[in-house]
């Protein structure tokens, strides 16, 4: 599924794709990697991007086809407050903020917080499409492409989920449709690795 964000400050359109895949395998300028505090390594996402980027993502991307490795550490779910859906999407933010710093074009996300910080993914979800969108819409500076990659053999409804977040989140809230977004959706669920090519 591609969606199409029009950005009146830099009057450039930039693109949210959601897809399934493997966020290892994805050639974009920049993944980011659902870290844990202490950036010692762990489970899911963490330990994949670990395990095939190697030691040096700490400061580079390693083995990886990224040439960067952004680490956010997202919240801990524990109550469903409105604090730790407004850092949830301020985890997406900041990211993104930095891919921009740092003049990246291209940017791939996994679904944070959602493994052993046991946020919901009907939760998290929206939280994490309406960050991306707003910040394609509102910011100054922003990458061209963003990407959620979401891992099938782990969560074999997360494209699902996100998908269904995808779709209210634009019926629902006119400020988006206001805005010139416009999505695309495939006949199945994409699984992309490349900046420009799709591979079924």
């Amino acid at each position: 599924m591609v969606v199409t964000v029009h950005n009146p400050h830099t009057r450039r359109d930039a693109r949210f794709e959601l897809v399934q895949g493997d966020i290892t395998d994805q050639d974009v300028d920049a993944i980011v990697n659902a870290a844990h505090w202490d950036l010692a390594g762990g489970q899911g996402v963490d330990g994949r991007i670990q395990f095939i980027g190697g030691p040096s993502i700490l400061t580079g991307a390693g083995r990886l086809k990224a040439r960067y490795v952004i680490h956010a550490v997202g919240p801990v779910f524990e109550e469903n407050s409105e604090l730790e859906a407004d850092l949830l999407g301020e985890t997406y933010k900041s990211s993104l903020r930095r891919a921009a710093e740092l003049g990246l074009d291209s940017v791939a996300f996994p679904s944070l917080s959602t493994g052993a910080f046991c946020y919901p993914m009907s939760l998290a979800a929206p939280v994490a499409v309406r960050a991306i969108l707003s910040f394609l819409r509102d910011e100054p500076r922003t990458p061209l492409i963003v990407r959620l990659v979401l891992y099938p053999q782990e969560t074999p409804e997360a494209y699902r989920v996100y998908a269904d977040a995808l779709g209210q989140i634009l019926r629902e809230e006119p400020e988006f449709a206001a805005a010139g977004v416009v999505v695309t959706p495939p006949a199945q669920p994409e699984h992309r690795t490349t900046g420009g090519s799709t591979q079924q």
